[in-house]
């Protein structure tokens, strides 16, 4: 049975980024998205979806604008209750709040308990899919995974793996960081919308045996994605180099272990060199932009010109990020813009968030409005508080209509989050 979604409509056609922004998408302004057994099967305007298909059911947003659903491609969701934790950098954050945290995951209610609260809060703020951290415990890729099914999701996760400069309780060894991805691996990867991703956390919390361990996984499972952190801090950078000091560069550590590759998703990279651009570009890396997060730890401003050389997404990184809306991300990535002198149009904004994402996941499915791509779509109030309403009202295209809903909206801006055709919000399972 086809369902029409009304409303205005904004589908990009280019890459805002290779081409002028204003110009890489179409906007209807009544506009229609026809959805047929969890899949976009038909765009356009209003008027000729209606004609095209007569005997569907019509669901009307009115002037709300539907976009695809946004993709959060670097976070950490066993760090959910710790969100907004005060005053610490990188690596006393780590120890005072994340460690502890993520020690309760062995325990299988408690990673269930908060899996399930994580997605609920995303699913609210309009974000469909995301890629997520979890931590050295089994039970809590499980717990991601069975939430994410039940819901609809398509999500990327993988064991957080440790064997070196962390509490006791939280590392693994070279050997189990192996044999507990690789079955976790079969469990999962390719079992509905579940994909797994291979997880060293970071460099300095794997050993060179480790690192090496789960590069030699990652070139049996080439299907498979690698993420971890890169280039975050400078002191991180500097500890990376009294570690490994036969690197040429951070980089370089997981390129000697097997860890560099088209399937890679680097998180922050803010502090990176020439050459590990250079070869980061070469390879076809992905990275992935984390502004509320490089604010809140104070760990610098990402160079966005860098979207124009290799895949970029956007994350909130939760819950180093201090927020789970991806609106408020978008704010964060154009003001951290602003401080390296660049404007970033609103296209540019709402592409990193959906099809950006998308891409630098690999995901050929979704972060797109049309055909053949799922239906994960959020529908957004652009009038959803006096604030905004009042600044909308003076809009005279789109983008000034949308901007004010990504520098002040929040989740009062999501009228519905559809996962595979299924409202979330006033339809939840």
């Amino acid at each position: 049975m086809t369902t029409l979604l009304l409303g205005q409509t904004l589908a990009f056609a280019a890459d805002p980024f290779a081409t002028p922004p204003a110009d890489a998408a179409r906007h209807d302004a009544r506009g229609a998205v026809a959805v047929d057994a969890g899949w976009i099967t038909d765009t356009g305007t209003a008027d000729d979806l209606r004609a095209r298909h007569p005997q569907a059911q019509v669901i009307d947003h009115g002037d709300a604008l539907i976009l695809p659903g946004f993709v959060d491609a670097h976070v950490h969701y066993p760090q959910t209750a710790i969100i907004a934790s005060w005053g610490k950098r990188l690596i006393d954050w780590l120890n005072t709040y994340t460690f502890p945290e993520e020690a309760r995951f062995g325990d299988p209610d408690h990673a269930r308990e908060i899996a399930e609260r994580y997605l609920d809060l995303v699913l609210a703020n309009g974000t469909t899919s995301v890629s997520s951290y979890c931590t050295i415990h089994p039970e809590s890729v499980d717990a991601i995974f069975d939430a994410a099914d039940a819901r609809g999701m398509a999500v990327w996760a993988g064991k957080t793996c440790m064997d070196r400069n962390a509490p006791d309780d939280l590392r693994d060894t070279a050997q189990s960081a192996h044999d507990d991805s690789a079955a976790l691996l079969a469990k999962w990867h390719g079992k509905g919308r579940a994909s797994y991703v291979i997880t060293p956390r970071f460099a300095p919390t794997s050993t060179p045996e480790q690192l090496s361990a789960l590069g030699a996984l990652w070139a049996e499972h080439p299907d498979c994605l690698m993420q971890t952190h890169l280039s975050e801090q400078t002191d991180e950078i500097a500890w990376v180099g009294d570690l490994f000091p036969d690197a040429r560069d951070y980089l370089d550590v997981y390129e000697a272990h097997g860890l560099l590759g088209d399937r890679a998703v680097y998180g922050h990279s803010i502090h990176l060199e020439p050459r590990e651009r250079d070869r980061l570009v070469e390879v076809d890396a992905a990275l992935v932009h984390c502004p509320t997060s490089n604010t809140f730890i104070g760990s610098g401003l990402f160079d966005m010109g860098l979207s124009g050389l290799m895949r970029v997404g956007l994350a909130t990184d939760t819950g180093g990020g201090s927020s789970f809306s991806m609106l408020r991300t978008m704010a964060a990535a154009y003001e951290v813009a602003q401080l390296r002198g660049t404007a970033l149009h609103p296209a540019q904004l709402l592409w990193l968030a959906t099809e950006g994402s998308a891409r630098a996941l690999h995901a050929g499915d979704i972060g797109r409005l049309g055909p053949g791509n799922m239906a994960d779509l959020v529908v957004l109030d652009l009038a959803s508080t006096p604030a905004i309403a009042q600044r909308n009202a003076r809009a005279g295209d789109i983008w000034e209509a949308v901007f004010p809903t990504i520098v002040m909206g929040d989740d009062r801006a999501v009228v519905e989050t559809y996962v595979a055709g299924r409202p979330m919000k006033t339809g939840r399972p």
